[in-house]
């Protein structure tokens, strides 16, 4: 298989995680729930897919995921800063 099939797939996978572990944690808790992996699993997800979209030079896929990458690390920056401040 051609190695950058499977940097696709994985950045793929990595971003359908996230899914599975936001449904998982929601059952959990009976109301839903984003957990923590959900923002890392969309953050190694969306940085592989926009390798593999550089690779393939696709323009609409490339500003896809570089915008979704904007909203990933400030919510991960936001959860950090709450968690911070609880500390306090």
């Amino acid at each position: 298989m051609n190695k950058w099939l499977i940097v696709g797939f994985t950045g793929q996978l990595f971003f359908s995680l996230r899914f599975v572990v936001q449904w998982v944690c929601s059952e959990i808790k009976r109301e839903s729930h984003i957990p923590l992996a959900f923002w890392y699993f969309s953050l190694f997800g969306g940085v592989t897919l926009l390798i593999y979209a550089i690779y393939r030079k696709d323009p609409v896929f490339i500003v896809g995921q570089g915008t979704g990458l904007i909203v990933y690390v400030r919510n991960l920056r936001l959860i950090y800063k709450k968690k911070g401040k609880e500390a306090v």
